[in-house]
Parts: structure tokens; sequence; C-alpha cells
């Protein structure tokens, strides 16, 4: 007669599996469909900790005046090249273990566990990733005071308005309409709604009641909570171009599960491991300042985003700053 053994326990990284992209297939949504491409969440395998991409930088005074009363010698114009640098960010999975005993208890098994477990990681590494992002991009772009209109700064209960919004879409000048989507806290979403109320303005006033929407210049909104958005009680709105902010998942996932035996009851442990590497348009991660693998001080700090793009039209789009 055979005697089953921790060995022989069938390990569950199937549902597992099924779970977390079941979830990330929901999530995804709000990166590529809902930002229209500011926010974009990729699968692209990289090697270190840093991904590097070279671009020719603007020339400035490529084209000028000839003067064709002479023949003297041209200056030669240099063609310079210009970096940028993605960081990649390393993070665990658990450990999160369970007891056999509890499962029973329950009338379930470690099957369940799994799905659940990794319904779960799905959700929660589409939400680091989107934090993650925007605890980068805010401060990285509100650095920029030509890409900033400080609202906040100009007096008391400043909070956003839709002539604050045409006053950030401004900082972009002619080019605007690169513009694509507006990221901001619900805090300044909800201002906006009531001031869209306010103002009494029919076709404004009507879409906010009626519709349950804000007018926003024919531009999509994320209303997003994340911390990164809000700094001393200011509160941050972004206007992103066209992939402004790239998310990418540059390592395998790796996900262990296993019997735990020795202790007083048979535990189930699952654990994992993966990175991503963010980047932001128009900006170099400060690899001297900021290092490898940075916490989310590093990540949220705005000198170790260098500006690289020579036109700040090129860079990842404006800040509004309300209160």
């Amino acid at each position: 007669m055979s005697i089953g053994k921790a060995s022989d326990f069938k390990i569950y990284q199937d549902e597992y599996y099924g779970g977390m992209f079941e979830s990330i297939a929901q999530n995804t949504n709000a990166f590529n469909g809902a930002s229209a491409g500011t926010i974009t969440l990729v699968g692209r395998d990289h090697k270190g900790d840093y991904s590097k991409e070279s671009f020719i930088k603007d020339i400035s005074s490529l084209i000028s005046r000839r003067d064709t009363t002479s023949v003297s010698a041209a200056t030669d114009l240099a063609v310079t090249q210009g970096e940028l640098v993605s960081v990649k960010i390393n993070r665990k999975i658990g450990p999160v273990a369970q007891t056999l005993d509890a499962w029973r208890k329950i009338s379930s098994d470690p099957r369940e566990m799994s799905f659940l477990i990794g319904k779960m990681v799905g959700e929660k590494k589409v939400q680091d990733y989107l934090n993650t992002a925007l605890l980068a991009a805010a401060p990285a772009i509100g650095a920029q005071s030509d890409l900033t209109y400080d609202y906040a700064g100009t007096g008391t209960g400043m909070t956003l308005t839709h002539t604050a919004l045409v006053d950030g879409m401004a900082k972009m000048g002619d080019q605007a309409s690169r513009i694509k989507a507006f990221v901001m806290h619900s805090k300044a979403y909800f201002d906006l709604m009531k001031q869209a109320i306010a103002d009494k303005i029919v076709e404004v006033a009507g879409v906010t009641i009626y519709q349950g929407s804000v007018a926003t210049f024919n531009r999509p909104v994320i209303v997003t909570d994340a911390a990164g958005l809000v700094a001393s009680s200011v509160y941050s709105t972004l206007g992103l171009v066209e992939s402004a902010i790239k998310v990418e998942e540059s390592e395998m996932e790796e996900i262990e599960s296993q019997i735990v035996t020795g202790l007083e009851q048979l535990v189930f442990r699952i654990q994992g491991e993966h990175a991503f590497t963010l980047g932001l348009k128009g900006f170099a991660w400060d690899i001297t300042n900021g290092g490898a693998n940075p916490n989310d001080t590093a990540v949220g700090t705005a000198t170790n985003w260098d500006k690289v793009a020579t036109d700040s039209k090129n860079m990842a789009g404006v800040c509004i700053k309300t209160d």
C-alpha cells in the first residue's frame, strides 16, 4: 500500500495564472485604451537595470537665411545624439501562506487559493504599475516650469477649473492638440464638476448633470487617487501626449508554490518575483543619482528624471497644480 507524501501534492500554478490573466485583461484597458495611448503597458524582456534608446537631437538654426551676395565659408552644424533612459523596478509577490486545514474547514483546497491569489496579484500589479508611473510623471513634468501652470500658487482655494485646464494646455502652445488625455485625482475631478454646474453654461452644466460626465475638451479623463498626484495638499493634473508614460513588463514572472512540512500543520505557500521598466517621454533616468532598482522615494524625486528633449513640446505633457 502506497503512502502519500508532501511531494505527491499537485502544485496549482495553472490556476494561479488563470486568475492573474483574467484580472490583468480587465485592468490594462485603463492603460492603453482609456488613456488614448498616453500611458502604455507592454511586454518586452530586457537585460540589466536600465533600458536605453538614443535619438537625434534637434539641430538649432538648421534652416537659416542664405546670403546671395557672399561666397564665404559656411559654418558646419553638428549632429548630436541624446539618450532616453528607463529604469527597471523589481517587485516580489508574497510569500502568502495558509494551512491546508484552513481550506478544508471551508470545504475548499489550494486550487482555490491559487486562483484567488492569482486574481489578486493581477489587480495589484496593474495598480502598482499605474501608481508608480504617476509617482514619477507628476513631479518630473511638474518640475519643468515651461510645462507647468501653477494655479495653486496664484492664491487660495484655487481648485481645478476649465480655465485652468486651458491655461495648462496653453503651455504646449501650437502643439496643444498633442495632449490626448488628462489624468487627475478624484478631488480635482469633482471640483471641476462643481465648477461646471456653478458656471451655468448650458452645454457644460447639461453634460455634467444629465450624462454624468465632465466636459474636458473632447479628451478622456483617467480619475485615480494615486498618491503621486498629491504633494503638500497640492494636486497635480496631467495633460499627457501619446506614449507619455511607458511601462514594460521586462522580466519573466517567476511563481513558486509548495507544501511546507515540519510544522504542526501542513502549510501551502505561494511566492513570486517580477520586474517592470518605467520610462517618461523626453526624460532620462539619472543613473548616477537615482541608481538601480529605485524605491518609491527615488522614483518620485523630480531631479532623478533629467530633461533630454531639446524642445519641451516633445516631452510627456503638461502639469496643472491646484488646491
